[in-house]
């Protein structure tokens, strides 16, 4: 049993063995050595390492730690611009959509049709959470579409009749 016992502590995966990484750094080659022999060891003999010596979180960004404050986080403090109080945000939802991304909402198979030469496909924008379809990018000439949308650019409204499609405004 003492042999068995002496197998499973030598055994790598032993949660008690110290890793290969951590014995390869030795105590006497850790950076603490260094401060053997002195007293505080650089902590002070007063405050001795405890409290907090700048104040507690976010204390001092106004004064002491202003530099900080203004380096790393500018625009923290102050304000911008007017309030709105009360703004009911349902009321400004309108997620847009370009021209340029119209034909990777049509469907794989519905896509291949229109490459036949049938008839324009139906693409009602509203189904995939889009009510305004903005005019970024261009659409492919050779193949209409009809949008549905709630909302449409002037832009946007004639790059789809360029292509030889339409547009169909819903509420």
């Amino acid at each position: 049993t003492r042999a068995r016992a002496h197998t499973q502590s030598s055994h790598p995966s032993n949660p008690r063995e110290p890793s290969a990484a951590a014995a390869a750094m030795t105590t006497r080659f850790r950076k603490n050595r260094k401060k053997r022999g002195h007293v505080s060891a650089g902590h002070g003999r007063i405050g001795k390492h405890r409290k907090h010596p700048g104040g507690r979180g976010n204390a001092g960004g106004m004064h002491h730690h202003r530099i900080l404050f203004d380096k790393y986080h500018p625009g923290y403090f102050g304000k911008v611009g007017m309030r709105y109080f009360h703004k009911l945000r349902n009321k400004f939802h309108c997620p847009a959509v370009n021209v340029d991304r119209l034909w990777s909402l049509v469907p794989d198979d519905v896509r291949a049709k229109a490459a036949g030469g049938s008839a324009a496909p139906l693409l009602d924008v509203t189904q995939f959470g889009y009510f305004k379809v903005l005019g970024k990018g261009a659409l492919p000439r050779s193949q209409p579409i009809v949008v549905k949308a709630k909302l449409v650019s002037k832009i946007a409204e004639k790059k789809i009749k360029e292509a030889g499609g339409a547009v169909v405004l819903t509420a």
